[in-house]
């Protein structure tokens, strides 16, 4: 297995000769209104181009595995994402909640089953959902909360792809009983000018990577305005943790052999 990592949570998981897209965002930089309004910067977004590699990946694409897309929620499904999909009429995997809005705009959707958070076929292997809480309190009642996959295929790690999630004791819960062999995090500690966070930042990508056994990847960094956290900040909270050798954090661009 081999996780190419585009550009915030948008990246592409490769098994075999299948090519797997992950919530794209495929704006160019600046192309997006801004998160942030009270900062005195009000920077739009992405913040960040596509990595240079962005178009020879895009083009091994076979598949597209949608999280959450509702409510705005452009920085994992945008217009460009969908434009692209919708020309491609690639295969996109989604929530039965998600299918119907994505149908809508003429995408070629492949709803995943009712009772969904039970392992359901995926290919040669499985595929299941776990809730995510994207952010708490009155913020929270305001996103789409949308979900995390446990990937199980022949042959490969167990993949946890987390969603756009907060840690909760949910989500430590399922880590716990079912150990992945890698995970993938939203690590940019994004929050709007009220509220907290309705990601993990620093703190807990520490926790999480050290519940984990296997190896955690951070991703949802340095591309979103509302996103403060940095790779060397969380590379260095890593080595001080002593997690450092399982917590890997790749540039935009970067292909992990994992």
């Amino acid at each position: 297995m081999r996780i190419t990592q585009l550009r915030n949570a948008t990246l592409i998981v490769h098994i075999g000769e299948r090519h797997i897209l992950v919530d794209p965002m495929l704006a160019p930089q600046g192309a997006l209104p801004p998160l942030r309004l009270l900062d005195g910067k009000r920077l739009r977004n992405p913040t960040v181009d596509l990595p240079k590699q962005a178009v020879a990946a895009l083009g091994q694409v076979t598949h597209c595995l949608i999280t959450h897309c509702q409510k705005g929620h452009f920085d994992h499904l945008d217009g460009f994402g969908k434009q692209w999909l919708r020309e491609t009429q690639l295969p996109v995997i989604c929530t039965p909640h998600d299918a119907v809005y994505l149908q809508k705009r003429g995408l070629n959707v492949q709803p995943l089953p009712e009772g969904h958070n039970q392992p359901q076929a995926f290919f040669e292997g499985h595929i299941r959902t776990v809730r995510c809480t994207h952010g708490e309190g009155v913020v929270g009642r305001m996103m789409e909360h949308g979900v995390g996959y446990l990937i199980e295929m022949p042959g490969e790690p167990r993949l946890y792809l987390a969603g756009d999630t907060i840690l909760t004791p949910r989500v430590r819960d399922f880590v716990s009983q079912h150990q992945p062999g890698v995970c993938v995090v939203p690590a940019g500690g994004a929050r709007f000018d009220i509220g907290g966070d309705i990601i993990m930042g620093v703190d807990d990508v520490m926790a999480f990577t050290r519940l984990a056994t296997g190896t955690v990847v951070a991703n949802h960094l340095e591309a979103i305005s509302h996103c403060p956290v940095t790779r060397t900040e969380l590379l260095a909270a890593g080595r001080r943790a002593g997690v450092s050798q399982r917590l890997l954090v790749p540039a935009d661009g970067q292909t992990l052999e994992v």
